[in-house]
């Protein structure tokens, strides 16, 4: 039943005006709409409501990735905007922070202001 349904994404943030330099400037997301107490995105057809929160928790996981094609590309240019890729103490990195799975998926993670573990992916061609 919910198969058919569109999924909706959500952040929780402390600080709506920090986040909107945050994910529609420096991510450069098209934010739709600004409520009262919500910004709201519409990344590839789903919706991203970033929301305010009175304390976000953060997760010791990633709550929000992107599927992305080139991520060296991608890490460069979020560089270039600020942003500080994490590193995770036994994981192989490489100098810019992203990891290669043993499926040959590559991975790069980065916080949100508020401490939200965000992260991008490439995964391997398929061939055929």
């Amino acid at each position: 039943m919910l198969d058919n349904g569109a999924l909706i994404g959500f952040v929780g943030v402390s600080d709506l005006d920090r986040a909107r330099l945050f994910y529609g400037e420096t991510l450069g997301l098209p934010l739709r709409d600004e409520a009262p107490y919500a910004l709201v995105a519409v990344v590839n057809g789903t919706m991203l409501r970033i929301t305010a929160v009175d304390q976000p928790v953060a997760a010791p996981y990633t709550v929000l990735g992107w599927r992305v094609a080139d991520i060296d590309s991608t890490v460069a240019h979020l560089v270039d905007q600020g942003v500080r890729f994490q590193r995770f103490s036994g994981m192989g990195q490489d100098d810019r922070g992203i990891w290669t799975a043993p499926g040959g998926s590559r991975i790069a993670w980065f916080l949100d202001p508020d401490g939200n573990n965000l992260s991008l992916t490439e995964f391997p061609a398929v061939a055929g």
